[in-house]
């Protein structure tokens, strides 16, 4: 069931789990996810960025939320950025918006999420927004600490604004890390407290179990997933194709079709997804 994300990250806050943010790009990933969530009663965010597609993805949900009904699940736009894609997303059915203005001064970020909540809230839409900035896994040793999210500003932005949960940076990274990641507990704990809002750690990927586990015991409710279920999918993928065009290949062979492909990929993103699943604690929490 198509839900507000807010109501999911609640029952996630009480319970003391996490829940996956997996991004979500065509029906393929979004069947995958929603069967991951089936098959181990889990809650589940579907993550959408703008380029993605927004009304498809929007026409979609409506689609697989009658396949898989009991499944508990929020339609999030990804990293908002022109003011454009969230009133599209909006308008598309999306569950929850994410204003992501995070580079922006910090009374620009506030009037700039302030609005977005002011619309979203008035049809019954979640609002997510980030403070502090999580960057790129790249440059990851030289940008780490420049965006780290300060407790005393988030507890006023969350006051100021009215968002319905908060994106810290507190030391992941988007993509591929260069470096070791090491996450600031101290300071997760440190906003968690001065916040009561559910929290979200962008860059889940590539930062290991262990890790996520503990900044969820501090206080996350939200893990962002893309580049490990991504590279998940793309290697079975890249074996179902070096096994159908090895040199010693019968060339009369049957080869796999590109939807067949495209099925491979998908079961190696569920099971990835499932995987997470145990790892935040929101199996049976449906």
């Amino acid at each position: 069931m198509l839900t507000p994300m807010h109501e999911l990250l609640q029952d996630a806050k009480q319970g003391h789990y996490g829940i996956p943010a997996p991004n979500v790009f065509s029906r393929f990933t979004m069947e995958a996810c929603l069967q991951a969530a089936d098959e181990l009663n889990a809650p589940v965010i579907l993550g959408c960025p703008g380029v993605f597609g927004i009304e498809e993805m929007g026409e979609l949900a409506r689609f697989y939320e009658r396949r898989y009904p009991k499944v508990p699940f929020a339609l999030n736009l990804d990293h908002g950025g022109p003011f454009e894609h969230i009133i599209r997303a909006i308008r598309a059915g999306f569950s929850s918006v994410m204003v992501d203005r995070s580079t922006l001064p910090y009374d620009q970020n506030v009037a700039e999420s302030k609005e977005v909540v002011k619309i979203a809230h008035a049809v019954g839409v979640s609002v997510e927004a980030e403070l502090g900035h999580v960057g790129q896994g790249n440059e990851y040793e030289e940008t780490r600490d420049a965006g780290l999210t300060h407790p005393e500003e988030a507890a006023s932005f969350v006051e100021e604004t009215g968002v319905d949960c908060l994106a810290v940076a507190v030391g992941t990274s988007h993509g591929a890390y260069k470096g070791t990641p090491h996450l600031e507990y101290d300071l997760l704990s440190t906003i968690a407290q001065s916040v009561d809002v559910p929290l979200v750690l962008h860059g889940g990927s590539g930062t290991g179990d262990d890790l996520i586990a503990k900044a969820i015991a501090c206080g996350i409710q939200k893990v962002n997933l893309w580049t490990d279920l991504s590279q998940a999918s793309n290697m079975a993928v890249k074996a179902a194709i070096e096994a159908d065009y090895a040199p010693d290949v019968d060339p009369n062979k049957k080869k796999t079709n590109a939807c067949q492909y495209d099925e491979m990929g998908a079961a190696a993103y569920k099971e990835a997804l499932k995987h997470y699943m145990h790892v935040f604690g929101c199996v049976d929490k449906a």
